[in-house]
């Protein structure tokens, strides 16, 4: 009997070193992968910085939604401030103290916004990159003039600290699922789509608004599968709604039921939207497959 139970303890002893030294092995992968990103081929863009090119700027950072995750002046907001997992902060854009803005330069800012990787060449988490990657260069370049011109603001939220458990659950269980490792890189640059009323420039709005954070990747809603607003099935509107039904929900916020729209979605942003980029969008809706509703499993 006893040696039984000593041969049990060996066991069991043995079984709980395996996990400890996998969790390190985790860890120190997870650590490495999120603290050097993957070599991207970047598309460097012409960054104006007169009136005009500044205002288109501010218009692509409304319907972008920027000041969504960084603050309504872009001074930073906190993603994440929970232990075990640590601390992700969504930086401080302006030039202000704790700003980016005071050290980015515009290649800095392509490979953030299009690609996913910050200045430091860290993977940067959340960030819906690989949606921005559509971005054509001159638009791009327009809208990080805007953000050189922001107004500074101080705010330092220092530099992201993941414990133990986070590494391995951004750098292991979810890495895959950051920008960086969804984006085709080599795709990425030149121009945007002619403005217009056509599916082709819908799909690039629909793109650089980031749509599918909220809708999935597929436009079939986000029925509880995604961390993020619970976005209805898209690819059903256009078969069950009127085109005018879309605009006044797009513009408005109010649904064809007549219910107001939740402020998680950026209607006052899209609101912004002329008539022409709104007819766009319902002209791409009207060219997808409509899909059944994405199950929660």
């Amino acid at each position: 009997m006893k040696r039984t139970l000593k041969w049990l303890g060996i066991v069991v002893g043995g079984l709980i070193a395996l996990v400890l030294v996998l969790a390190v092995v985790l860890f120190l992968v997870g650590r490495s992968r999120l603290n050097n990103a993957p070599e991207v081929a970047a598309a460097p863009v012409t960054v104006a910085d007169d009136a005009e090119a500044v205002e288109n700027g501010r218009y692509f950072a409304t319907i972008s939604s920027c000041t969504g995750c960084h603050g309504p002046q872009l001074e930073g907001t906190v993603f994440v401030d929970e232990a075990p997992i640590g601390y992700v902060p969504a930086p401080n854009l302006t030039s202000g103290a704790g700003g980016v803005g005071s050290t980015y330069t515009d290649a800095d800012w392509e490979r953030a916004i299009r690609h996913g990787v910050n200045a430091d060449g860290e993977v940067m988490v959340i960030m819906s990159a690989n949606h921005y990657a559509a971005y054509g260069d001159e638009d791009l370049g327009d809208l990080i003039a805007y953000l050189k011109s922001a107004p500074p603001v101080d705010n330092e939220l220092g530099e992201r600290q993941l414990q133990f458990p986070g590494n391995i659950i951004f750098g292991v269980l979810a890495y895959d699922s950051w920008a960086v490792n969804r984006t085709d890189h080599t795709a990425v640059g030149g121009p945007a789509p002619t403005f217009g009323e056509t599916a082709e420039y819908g799909a690039y709005l629909t793109n650089i608004a980031s749509c599918a954070s909220c809708h999935a990747e597929n436009l079939a809603g986000n029925y509880g599968q995604l961390d993020s607003p619970a976005g209805p099935n898209l690819t059903t509107w256009s078969a069950e709604h009127s085109r005018e039904e879309f605009a006044t929900a797009l513009q408005t916020g109010v649904l064809p039921d007549g219910r107001q729209l939740s402020l998680e979605m950026p209607w006052m942003a899209y609101a912004q939207m002329s008539d022409t980029e709104v007819g766009a969008i319902w002209a791409y809706l009207n060219t997808l497959e409509p899909l059944p509703n994405n199950s929660a499993e």
